[in-house]
């Protein structure tokens, strides 16, 4: 019996499908401080250095998204998808990323201090060098996760699995980790 769809239909109908999602970049940048983009789709955007503080970014889409350097200080990111983003040095104090989806993004040098990433899956992550000082990592995903050089001073690390995460506090008492 032939199947009715081969891979390769699969794979164009997710490029279609993944091109028709693309939505374009808010109308108010660069600065949508404020503003109320609850489940945007901005698949793919470019949006480095953007000023989001104290967006709402709630169950946006933010697959593939950069925004590096951006400041989204306070923002609500609690259920967005950031599969594969780009955060790299971006201000993330005190943001609500409760159950994000930050799989394989980079947060390297992100300042992330007292943010909440209760129950965050960031499974392969990078955040390498990234303030970490009282973030609520409780129920979070960091298997695989990079650490090295990040500052987790009073952290909340109940329940967070941590398999494989690479990488220490300056203290070394990361459960589970080892000095690099």
């Amino acid at each position: 019996m032939r199947p009715l769809v081969t891979g390769t239909a699969v794979a164009i109908a997710l490029t279609l499908l993944t091109a028709a999602a693309v939505a374009e970049p808010p109308e108010c940048l660069p600065n949508c401080a404020g503003a109320d983009l609850r489940g945007a789709i901005l698949i793919g955007a470019v949006l480095r250095g953007a000023v989001l503080r104290g967006a709402d970014l709630s169950n946006a889409n933010l697959y593939l998204a950069n925004l590096a350097g951006a400041d989204l200080h306070g923002a609500d990111l609690s259920s967005a998808n950031l599969l594969e983003a780009q955060l790299a040095g971006t201000d993330l104090i005190s943001a609500d990323l409760a159950y994000a989806d930050l799989r394989e993004a980079n947060l390297s040098g992100a300042d992330m201090d007292t943010a909440n990433l209760a129950g965050a899956d960031l499974t392969d992550a990078d955040l390498s060098g990234a303030d970490l000082w009282e973030v609520n990592l409780e129920g979070a995903v960091l298997v695989r996760t990079n650490l090295v050089g990040a500052r987790l001073a009073g952290a909340d690390l109940t329940g967070a699995d941590l398999k494989g995460v690479r990488g220490c506090d300056a203290t070394g008492r990361l459960p589970g980790c080892s000095p690099q």
